[in-house]
């Protein structure tokens, strides 16, 4: 067996009553989907997609549109995995040309409430993360 695999990798470790489990579970435990789950929702088109369609439907392009240097090829690939997931539902409407459209689901529009979470958290502490920030290239700027 590789070392850092466990021998059950189909069976992820729970967070129950609050307890904390070992983060680096995600990346020893190949079959558990909390990894994947977590690149998915976390990338930053997904982010803006799912913040996008909060409470409203959007085409394809006005999402191309809404989001800045986003390819039409990966806001595909994005909105493809996103309704693959069930976070987004799609809906083509039979005339000519077609029309789709893209909404959240419900499940969707609960993780939407997660990513309104961390954006609160972002704002209220950009400040400090931007000292953070120029005092590490200070210093790094100094040592080299």
């Amino acid at each position: 067996m590789e070392e850092g695999t466990l021998e059950s990798p189909s069976k992820c470790a729970v967070t129950m009553d609050g307890e904390d489990t070992d983060p680096f579970q995600w990346d020893t435990r190949e079959g558990c989907q909390v990894r994947q789950i977590l690149d998915r929702v976390a990338d930053k088109w997904s982010l803006l997609v799912i913040a996008l369609l909060d409470n409203r439907r959007l085409r394809f392009t006005e999402l191309r549109r809404e989001i800045d240097g986003v390819s039409q090829r990966m806001l595909t690939v994005t909105l493809r995995q996103l309704e693959r997931d069930g976070l987004v539902k799609r809906t083509v409407h039979p005339v000519v040309p077609p029309r789709v459209e893209y909404e959240l689901t419900p499940l969707g529009g609960t993780l939407h409430s997660t990513i309104r979470s961390l954006v609160a958290w972002t704002e209220a502490h950009q400040g400090e993360i931007a000292a953070a920030r120029e005092a590490y290239d200070e210093r790094v700027g100094a040592s080299a």
